[in-house]
């Protein structure tokens, strides 16, 4: 693990070396790798069981899991272990206003799940934050179940049937880009397997992982401005010592509570993007299986780094299906992973910046009182 550290450092130290413009550039095309990956199919990357395209919309919407999450774990400190709960509610508003009961158009539905979301984030949050640890685990791990028996008893979000017909992103049908094949190492163009730039159908699951793509981006932006500001300070304080904080002034409840609303509102968000994306839902989508799964990104990824939860929802939403030949298998490799994961790095695999100056310390007062010890 320190290798892979230390390699990752350099490669941080030498990028950091080169000129602003080139830095712009390098990222600008890293960005445009990302974009075009269902496109390229690289050889090593792609899922020959399964749509590739389909896998990788998988991983922008998990992403955009993790990243709502880790503003509520990560950042605050908050064991929420009901986040399916907000899920679902953004799934089913879009479902609910877009086909059961209204016919809203998909622009107005996203916001719509965002806003209802973020206020059931409230309602939740408001009379549960003032505990704390276990219980508050408990209390959303309630609150996730709570929202999927609601789903399959009530007669107006039709029960266990579901809701289906959900509107899709309107389409824009620019031109057809071609795929690439491999034969080995050799790339072709494939111009029979093409996808139309902005044009949503089942059929075809690129356009979608473009849309949310470009929403996790987004997120990350805004992610990226509150953690460095007097909001993500304030998250910080009560994450480390509430009581601390509270004595030099911080509203530490209030500053809970909007954690715990703004990491609903992209869940409601993320919830909208697999509704318009699959056009069926029902209460067994938002089982509680899921959110044990949202708070393993988080925990593998790193808490409070938005890069590393990234990741982990990336891989723990990659590995599955490119493992699929594994059959069941893979599930009992991924459960030894993370035990190994648990011993050997228990602050995941991309802790943030303030994990490892802390655990650097902890090393160097271990050695000082070691060489203490050994000169007595």
């Amino acid at each position: 693990m320190n290798a892979v550290r230390n390699f990752f450092h350099s490669i941080r130290v030498r990028l950091g070396k080169l000129p602003r413009w080139a830095q712009l550039v390098l990222w600008g095309l890293v960005v445009l790798l990302v974009y075009l990956l269902p496109i390229i199919n690289p050889p090593f990357l792609t899922t020959t069981g399964s749509d590739f395209g389909a896998v990788l919309f998988s991983c922008a919407m998990y992403s955009l899991v993790a990243i709502g999450l880790n503003i509520v774990i990560g950042y605050a400190g908050l064991l929420d272990l009901g986040y399916i709960g907000f899920f679902a509610i953004g799934a089913y508003t879009v479902g609910m206003l877009g086909s059961a009961h209204a016919t809203l158009p998909l622009i107005l539905l996203v916001p719509a799940a965002i806003v209802v979301t973020m206020i059931s984030g409230v309602l939740l949050g408001a009379p549960t934050l003032r505990v704390r640890g276990d219980y508050l685990a408990i209390v959303t791990l309630g609150f996730g179940e709570i929202v999927r028996l609601v789903l399959v008893n009530s007669g107006w979000t039709n029960g266990s049937r579901g809701i289906s017909n959900i509107p899709t992103p309107p389409s824009i049908e620019l031109f057809d880009i071609p795929h690439i094949s491999w034969q080995g190492l050799t790339a072709f163009v494939d111009l029979e397997t093409t996808t139309t730039f902005l044009k949503f159908s089942v059929t075809d699951s690129v356009p979608y992982y473009w849309l949310t793509l470009t929403l996790v981006f987004i997120v990350l932006f805004l992610d990226w401005l509150m953690q460095n500001s007097r909001v993500g300070r304030a998250w910080e304080a009560t994450r480390e010592d509430e009581d601390a904080a509270e004595l030099m002034g911080v509203p530490t409840f209030r500053f809970k509570l909007l954690a715990f609303a703004t990491g609903a509102a992209i869940g409601g968000l993320s919830g909208a993007m697999f509704a318009t994306k699959q056009q069926f839902i029902n209460p067994e989508n938002f089982t509680i299986i899921y959110s044990v799964l949202f708070v393993a990104m988080v925990v593998v990824g790193g808490q409070g780094n938005r890069w590393g939860v990234v990741f982990a929802a990336v891989l723990l939403t990659w590995a599955p299906e490119k493992f699929r030949f594994l059959a069941d298998g893979r599930f009992f490799l991924f459960g030894i992973l993370l035990m190994a994961l648990a011993i050997f790095r228990p602050q995941g695999l991309i802790p943030p910046k303030r994990t490892v100056r802390a655990r650097k310390a902890e090393e160097e007062e271990t050695e000082i009182l070691e060489e203490g010890h050994a000169h007595a």
